[in-house]
């Protein structure tokens, strides 16, 4: 029986984040479709089951607990599923890794398709993308982190940072070629965590589930269509 009732749209996006922690945990859950996000959406806040301006939520059933916003849930699952090894530093951390995942996600879409990229402001971000993805090496060689061993956090077991690691960078970079390469030429210790946590069974099944699921969509819309075309 499922555990879990998730609201996120049918794409990798924010929602890929939940979906991971979920898998790789052992846990089940329920996937609600379009219609029953418009709804919930649309509703007053006082009949929302939490409220929120857009998905991912998530629905805690044996807790009777909701939740939105991605780096919440992801927090609130790492607590739960004893995801988040360690102490407070360790915790602390986990949620800096996250805000800083969906942070990304944010610049990737300009402020969700706030305006569209262009080649001109492509060549201006790509600095800056790579100034992530130095963020996350340095991160991860402060704790240990080398490019055959190790997590990023220096907890010697995986943790949600990892997950939330492996899901950006992997969902990102198997959608578009040219960012898998900068990861791995920016950030090789980075790139090695993620392909070993993407050689988790569980992982593995949720990356190929997606692929048939999703096709290559990646965060869908005129966004999407922008983004492909100035990526290549």
């Amino acid at each position: 029986m499922a555990e879990f009732d998730l609201y996120y749209w049918p794409a990798p996006f924010r929602g890929q984040f939940i979906r991971a922690i979920l898998a790789f945990a052992g846990k089940r859950w329920i996937e609600h479709d379009a219609g029953e996000i418009g709804e919930i959406m649309g509703a007053e806040p006082r009949e929302q089951p939490v409220p929120f301006m857009g998905p991912p939520v998530l629905v805690d059933k044996s807790n009777d607990f909701a939740l939105a916003e991605m780096p919440a849930i992801a927090l609130y699952l790492g607590d739960c599923l004893n995801l988040i090894p360690g102490n407070p530093q360790t915790r602390a951390m986990t949620a800096k890794v996250t805000n800083d995942a969906n942070d990304v996600l944010d610049e990737i879409t300009l402020d969700g398709g706030r305006e569209m990229w262009t080649q001109e402001k492509w060549e201006e971000f790509l600095p800056r993308l790579k100034r992530w993805m130095a963020i996350w090496e340095v991160t991860g060689k402060r704790h240990g982190l080398e490019a055959d061993r190790g997590f990023l956090l220096g907890t010697g077991e995986a943790g949600v940072a990892d997950v939330v690691t492996a899901t950006l960078w992997s969902t990102m970079g198997e959608r578009f070629a040219s960012i898998a390469q900068m990861l791995d030429e920016t950030a090789p210790c980075t790139a090695a965590l993620v392909q070993r946590m993407q050689n988790d069974a569980r992982l593995a099944a949720l990356q190929q589930q997606a692929r048939e699921d999703y096709g290559d969509s990646y965060c869908g819309g005129e966004i999407e269509r922008s983004l492909r075309a100035v990526v290549g």
